[in-house]
């Protein structure tokens, strides 16, 4: 199905290897766990392979998308803001990145590049990591409009729910989200953050998941919450997409409220598995990268600055 590559030639040398590169992009990008993970899949399988970030300002972006077709690059990640953007900058584009309007991982084929969006397999398969979860005919809050937001609605079409909210600071975008789940056949309303609102959207969801940076560490929103205690529902799951911290301001109000929880990093790394999968075409160690990524997180906990 996808190109199996173990090395990479270097035409000005003739025919000796290569390191393999791969990375992510975004802006910020400083505090990705994503090289963490990868390169510990990477090193435990023995691939002769290096991941790397790269901070990538807007303006640029352009010109590093072109440069990834170079030999020696097997393929990257991409996360917030460039999530979109890069659509119009690849050759190729499969029908769920399209749908979802945003692509998260792109894979260097001989030069061309081809563009995915894996955000929707891994947030599905971290909701049910450690349990079943029933998605038929519920209805789900999802707060912000972004790539992420856009993967999710696109995972959610294919799980049966029964209504979808999409509340975020500017109206159009969630209104342009809605129309994105409609199409899919999913209903959906879009609001806006006022408080009324979102109490109302969210007392009616037994799932809520929030798409946006709010308290995200490292960030001015640190330390903030999108909803608070007296907003959530007892019976809801409230499934975080930031991951640092662990546990977040939201999940905090969640657990005070009595609603279950579900932190981010499971869906980031599964995301990341389906990325290498693509990149490689053999399955990733998940288990490996799970315990990573973990261990990860708990140090940076122990060592926030």
């Amino acid at each position: 199905m996808y190109e199996k590559v173990a090395c990479l030639p270097d035409d000005s040398v003739g025919r000796r290897t290569v390191t393999i590169q791969l990375g992510i992009i975004g802006f910020p990008i400083g505090h990705s766990l994503s090289p963490v993970f990868q390169q510990a899949a990477l090193d435990h399988l023995k691939l002769d392979a290096i991941y790397s970030t790269w901070e990538i300002d807007p303006g640029d972006l352009g010109s590093f998308i072109d440069g990834l077709r170079s030999p020696d690059i097997q393929g990257i990640n991409v996360t917030v803001p460039h999530k979109e953007a890069v659509l119009p900058l690849l050759d190729h584009v499969d029908e769920w990145a399209l749908q979802a309007g945003a692509v998260n991982t792109i894979v260097n084929r001989g030069g061309a590049l081809y563009g995915y969006n894996t955000d929707g397999m891994g947030f599905i398969k971290g909701l049910r990591h450690n349990a079943p979860f029933e998605l038929q005919n519920k209805t789900v809050l999802i707060i912000g409009a972004g790539g992420s937001a856009r993967g999710v609605v696109r995972a959610l079409s294919n799980e049966s729910v029964g209504n979808i909210i999409i509340a975020n600071r500017t109206l159009s975008r969630a209104q342009s989200l809605s129309t994105l789940s409609i199409g899919l056949g999913v209903s959906a309303q879009a609001i806006s953050l006022d408080w009324q609102e979102l109490s109302m959207a969210a007392v009616q969801s037994e799932l809520i998941v929030n798409c946006t940076s709010v308290g995200m560490a490292h960030t001015s929103e640190f330390g903030l919450s999108p909803l608070l205690l007296q907003q959530i529902p007892p019976n809801s799951v409230v499934y975080d997409l930031v991951y640092n911290p662990i546990e977040t301001q939201l999940l905090k109000e969640a657990v005070r409220a009595g609603a279950a929880v579900i932190s981010g990093i499971k869906m980031l790394v599964y995301q990341g598995a389906a990325s290498f999968e693509l990149w490689f075409d053999r399955p990733a160690p998940v288990d490996v990268m799970l315990e990573s990524a973990d261990k990860a997180i708990q140090n940076m906990a122990e060592s926030p600055d």
